[in-house]
């Protein structure tokens, strides 16, 4: 395999915050971070027959999937098969290399969900054999997270932890004793039932969810966080299922609302990712028609002070990587609630041509919606600061 020159750093026209970027964990992750009895059973990197790296855990391998990581790299050498990390751009696991590639793109801040070993929100370790080690990873990562990856370069790093999702009081514990140290956000299954966990219809989650209400811990929802697709015809290739991303957000934002997690927590604010932005409109008219033609359910159903429509322009935010046709419609989706991603380091990743991207798709809009898509709205709700005007003119 082969790694492309560094490109050239972009001309930085806006100040962007994406929030949907991945990390590769590195092999030193769980290095010191361990509990002694459980050091022996932690995560490694190990060296396969024919020169292939993967994780091993609990005598399963996990290979880090080329998809996953093919910034820098030539197309034609784009594929599944798994990938070495020398293979891989140093900015895929090494935070220093990570910060420099953010400044050739232009990308003034980045929140950075897991990667196979973790799953995109901690579902690997809640599968745990051991579940003592799967609740010992989880913290390992979430210190890793804090001291290395958002610790090196705190302005620039929006901090997301995992939790332990096989018991939400632990996993209430956890976001507390992390919202106390910088943690803004955490990683949670879009659809919970679809990998065995209890559904939102239920109380079970509320330990956990009163808790990032009370701390302002944004949930993330990451599409294929909880190994939904709806691409279900065999035999269909893989583009079907990256097509279909969309779906993941209208489905779990649907499941959400009527599961009345707003109604039962409505400071609590919920981010969907990688998603896109182009259903949310058809989401908002629907349900307008259902409450106004079907939506009879009785009490319980939706009693609220606020309508359905009203409750996802409140406590649902979206991104866009790039939806050209929608941005038409960003006041009907609520220009305070779009934000950016550039989807660094997957195949969907707009690096190192975000900004260019941006003026793009941009063109034509005012200055004060432009500031609020690239960054103001990720700002204000991750809580996270500005750069110095230095930083934002910096082009030379």
């Amino acid at each position: 395999m082969s790694l492309l020159p560094d490109p050239e750093r972009r001309d930085r026209r806006f100040t962007v915050i994406s929030v949907d970027d991945h990390l590769i964990e590195p092999p030193d992750m769980f290095d010191g971070r361990m509990p002694a009895s459980l050091v022996d059973s932690a995560p490694r990197v190990v060296e396969l027959e024919g020169g292939n790296q993967a994780w091993e855990y609990e005598g399963a391998l996990y290979g880090n999937v080329g998809l996953n990581a093919v910034i820098g790299r030539p197309k034609d050498e784009w594929s599944m098969d798994p990938v070495r990390f020398d293979d891989m751009r140093k900015g895929c696991w090494d935070i220093h290399a990570r910060v420099a590639d953010m400044d050739i793109g232009g990308v003034w801040a980045s929140l950075c969900f897991p990667s196979l070993l973790a799953g995109f929100a901690g579902v690997m370790f809640a599968n745990s054999k051991d579940q003592d080690l799967g609740l010992a990873c989880v913290r390992a990562w979430n210190d890793w997270h804090h001291e290395v990856w958002a610790g090196t370069y705190p302005d620039r790093i929006v901090p997301l932890q995992i939790t332990w999702l096989n018991d939400p009081a632990i996993a209430a514990e956890e976001v507390r004793r992390n919202a106390a140290r910088g943690f803004k956000a955490v990683s949670f299954p879009e659809l919970p039932s679809n990998i065995g966990m209890p559904s939102m219809y239920t109380e079970h989650w509320d330990p956990l969810l009163r808790a990032c209400e009370e701390t302002d811990t944004v949930v993330c929802l990451h599409t294929g966080s909880a190994s939904f697709t709806a691409a279900r015809s065999p035999g269909a290739p893989l583009e079907l299922s990256t097509t279909l991303f969309p779906v993941n957000g209208i489905v779990a934002t649907a499941d959400w609302l009527w599961a009345r997690i707003p109604l039962r927590f409505p400071r609590l604010n919920v981010a969907l990712s990688e998603g896109g932005i182009g259903w949310v409109p058809m989401l908002l008219d629907r349900l307008d028609y259902v409450m106004a033609h079907s939506g009879i359910g009785g009490a319980g159903v939706w009693d609220g002070d606020v309508t359905p429509s009203e409750a996802v322009k409140r406590n649902f935010w979206f991104c866009t990587i790039d939806d050209p046709s929608t941005l038409g419609a960003r006041e009907r989706i609520g220009v305070d609630h779009i934000m950016v991603e550039t989807d660094y380091p997957h195949a969907d990743s707009s690096w190192p041509d975000t900004q260019a991207l941006l003026a793009e798709r941009l063109a034509g809009l005012s200055d004060a919606d432009v500031a609020a898509i690239t960054h103001e709205n990720a700002a204000r709700l991750f809580r996270h600061p500005l750069p110095p005007s230095s930083w934002s003119a910096a082009d030379d």
